[in-house]
C-alpha cells in the first residue's frame, strides 16, 4: 500500500479510466475515445490514449461537448483494433473512475462482443465525493476539479482520467473515508451481439433506397440489434414500404 493519505490504505496501484461516447446508453451507443493512465504509488507510470471510429456520424451535441468531430474520427481505428491493447494495458489492476460503471459498461460490452473477459474491481470518485462532500451543490468531475483547483481538460478522455486521479489523491488526503475505501466488484451483465445478417442487410438497403435516406453509419459494421432498431425506426418514421418493392 502507498503511504499517501491519512489512513495509509489509498490504493498504490490502479488504472484510471475515462471514455467519450456517442451517447449515454451502452446498449445503443459507441466509444469514440479511450484515455487511461497506469498509476503506481501516486504517480503516472504510463498512459493509453486513442480515438475510436464509431462507424457512425456524431450528433452536434457530442461534437460541441467533446470537441471531437467526424473528421477527427475518419481513419481512426475501430474498437476491435484498439481493445486488445487497452485490455493488456489495464491488466489485473483495479479501475479508478468518476462514475466508473459508465466507462466499464461500454468497455465490457465491446469485450464481450470480441469474446474477451473483462471483470474488474473499482473505486469510484463520484461515490467517494458524495460520501465526503455532501454539501457541494454538484459533484460532477468539473465541479470537483473547480472545488480543489485541479487543472482539467474537460470531456476529453485522458484529461478526465488524469483529473480523476488527482481528485482521488485530494479526497484521500482530506477524508479518512476515501483513504480507506476498498475496491468493489463491478457488475455488468452483457450478451454477445452478432453482426448484421445478410437478410437484414439486404432488407435495410432496400428500405434506405425506398425512403431515400442516407445512413449515418456503416451498414456492414452494424450488429443484428442495431439493424433491427434502424429498420423499426424507418418504418415508424416513414411508414411501411409497398408490397411490390419490399
Amino acid at each position: 500500500m502507498s503511504n499517501i493519505g491519512r489512513g495509509n490504505v489509498m490504493q498504490s496501484a490502479y488504472v484510471v479510466l475515462d471514455i467519450e461516447t456517442t451517447g449515454l446508453d451502452a446498449k445503443t451507443e459507441k466509444i469514440i475515445e479511450i484515455g487511461a493512465a497506469r498509476i503506481r504509488n501516486g504517480r503516472v507510470e504510463a498512459i493509453c490514449q486513442t480515438l475510436v471510429n464509431p462507424a457512425r456520424s456524431l450528433t452536434e451535441r457530442i461534437i460541441e461537448l467533446t470537441g471531437i468531430t467526424d473528421q477527427m474520427l475518419d481513419g481512426a481505428p475501430y474498437i476491435e483494433d484498439v481493445l486488445p491493447e487497452f485490455l493488456s494495458f489495464a491488466g489485473e489492476d483495479i479501475l479508478l473512475g468518476h462514475s466508473v460503471r459508465f466507462d466499464y459498461s461500454f468497455i465490457k460490452r465491446a469485450a464481450v462482443n470480441q469474446k474477451f473477459v473483462f471483470e474488474k474491481k473499482a473505486i469510484d470518485t463520484l461515490k467517494l465525493s458524495r460520501l465526503c462532500l455532501p454539501e457541494l451543490p454538484s459533484r460532477s468531475l468539473g465541479a470537483l476539479c473547480a472545488h480543489y483547483g485541479i487543472v482539467h481538460t474537460a470531456h476529453r478522455a485522458l484529461g478526465d482520467a488524469l483529473a480523476t486521479h488527482e481528485l482521488y489523491k485530494r479526497l484521500c488526503g482530506q477524508f479518512e473515508a476515501a483513504d480507506q475505501a476498498e475496491p468493489y466488484q463491478l457488475i455488468c451483465k452483457v450478451k454477445k451481439e452478432g453482426p448484421i445478417t445478410p437478410a437484414q442487410r439486404e432488407r435495410l438497403l432496400k428500405m434506405l433506397e425506398y425512403y431515400k435516406v442516407n445512413p449515418e453509419c456503416e451498414i456492414d459494421r452494424m450488429t443484428k440489434n442495431e439493424a433491427s432498431r434502424m429498420m423499426d425506426k424507418l418504418t415508424f418514421t416513414y411508414g411501411k414500404m409497398s408490397r411490390e418493392i419490399s
